[in-house]
């Protein structure tokens, strides 16, 4: 078994160092200083692979007969995700881990309420992730930590030699996705981004339309995460020790536009055909959380020490090598219904998500079925293009987690080890989709001036393969 080595807690955006800081979901009482970013000259280069390191494209996974589980960080969204591990078929969870010790104890009782077995649980200190890895009986590591962890975790797991799935971002510096994408190389292990909206029914359906000519040639794309948060980053319980909250008084940045970003990226074929090149960034004045603490925050709450810097709507611009666009936007501190956008454009045609208009939440317009500039309901084409995973799993996903898309994120991933697949989303595409955190850093200090954006695929992104759009596949028989 590899040694675990100590990893550092910098806060790669804009060079931060944290100071104090724990492990679980709600950990980060960690405070922040400047430091200049990343040049662009730094963000375009691409290092060497050292001797014996090699591609993960197209690598399957060793066939598993049962996925063992562990998960590390047990605040809400591991908490959530531990009970769903254990629901899917040929899954079980051996392990949780938590810097503090009852939450640990709160899930292992939880999955045995379940009916399931219960874990080995691991706590009380910040190196406990570190004793539950040396464990033999973990096939993957899910995690869930506060977003200054997941690289430190993320790159723990690979070196330990587990497969590894972590929550948004995997990382956020530039210098740290390019670690965890050579580790993954030099382990052969898979790590990949957590992101199930890239599952999402809407989401699918656009793909395959794209994927079988239906906009045309597309052109443009726009998503993002737009989400009303200022109740709950002001909440003392739901994110502890207020590590969300706190991310605003350390950067300007797009913190978390992978939800938006993510599925046009995967209709455009990026890192299978084309790549994303160039990154323009722009920001609004910080105001919607100043706002809120004014209104609705005593002033004895914590909060009122705080200086908030990055500002309310993040907005990034993305060029492709084959000339498309794509607009990712960040916003949760602002009053607004949630939409993560999820338009998709094209010489034939527009879909646009999150409008309100049928029950299904988009709309289209689409030559040659449509005309008169009139826009129509998307129904009959999200059941004509309907994804097979989503034909196959609709009914169990029903109770699953965000729409059901947690459901499906995590039965394919356990389909795809048990049955020797190559994983839909790859390390690769997941410090592409994550790279707009350092990089919009390194714009906006820039006055929004361009910046170079890495190929992390080393010139493999040239080749076009199989990814999100799966042909349909069985989960292999339990026992």
């Amino acid at each position: 078994m590899p040694d675990i080595p100590a990893v550092s807690r910098r806060l790669v955006l804009g060079g931060a160092l944290a100071t104090g800081g724990a492990l679980a979901a709600g950990t980060a009482q960690a405070t922040a200083a400047s430091a200049p970013s990343a040049s662009p000259a730094m963000a375009s280069a691409v290092p060497k692979r050292k001797p014996g390191q090699k591609s993960m494209i197209g690598v399957p996974y060793d066939p598993h007969r049962t996925v063992r589980t562990a998960v590390i960080g047990l605040g809400n969204r591991g908490y959530e995700m531990s009970a769903g591990w254990s629901a899917i078929p040929g899954c079980t969870v051996t392990a949780v881990c938590d810097i503090r010790a009852d939450r640990a104890k709160r899930t292992a009782d939880r999955l045995v309420e379940l009916g399931k077995p219960r874990p080995a649980e691991f706590g009380g200190s910040d190196r406990s992730y570190a004793e539950m890895l040396k464990r033999d009986t973990i096939d993957l590591v899910f995690i869930a930590t506060p977003w200054e962890f997941h690289y430190e975790h993320g790159r723990a797991a690979l070196l330990a030699g587990k497969h590894v799935i972590v929550e948004l971002p995997i990382a956020t510096g530039l210098d740290e996705l390019w670690d965890l994408v050579d580790t993954s190389e030099r382990t052969r292990r898979h790590l990949m981004l957590s992101e199930n909206c890239c599952y999402g029914r809407n989401e699918l359906a656009m793909l395959r339309m794209a994927h079988e000519g239906v906009f045309g040639e597309v052109t443009n794309g726009h998503g993002g995460y737009l989400h009303d948060l200022r109740e709950l980053l002001f909440s003392d319980t739901y994110y502890t020790d207020a590590w969300r909250r706190l991310w605003h008084t350390r950067s300007t940045a797009s913190f978390y536009a992978m939800h938006g970003l993510a599925p046009i990226a995967a209709a455009m074929d990026i890192n299978r055909g084309d790549r994303m090149t160039v990154l323009r960034a722009t920001s609004t004045e910080p105001r919607g959380l100043a706002d809120y603490r004014k209104r609705f925050v005593p002033r004895s709450h914590p909060s009122w020490k705080e200086t908030y810097i990055n500002g309310d709507l993040v907005t990034c611009l993305i060029d492709t090598a084959h000339g498309r666009v794509i607009r990712a936007e960040h916003d949760v501190s602002s009053p607004r219904p949630y939409s993560r956008i999820n338009s998709l454009a094209g010489s034939r045609g527009i879909f646009e998500d999150y409008t309100g208009t049928s029950k299904t939440g988009g709309r289209v317009y689409l030559e040659p079925d449509h005309s008169g500039h009139t826009w129509h309901d998307f129904e009959s084409y999200r059941k004509e293009f309907d994804h097979w995973l989503w034909k196959k799993l609709a009914d169990d996903a029903a109770n699953g987690g965000h729409d059901g898309m947690d459901y499906i994120l995590q039965w394919r991933t356990v389909q795809q080890m048990r049955a020797g697949l190559v994983p839909d989303i790859d390390v690769y595409d997941s410090a592409a989709w994550c790279s707009p955190v350092p990089l919009s850093v390194t714009s906006l200090a820039a006055g929004g001036r361009p910046v170079a954006m890495p190929d992390f695929t080393r010139g493999l992104w040239v080749n076009h393969r199989a990814g999100l759009d799966s042909r349909a596949t069985e989960m292999p028989p339990v026992g």
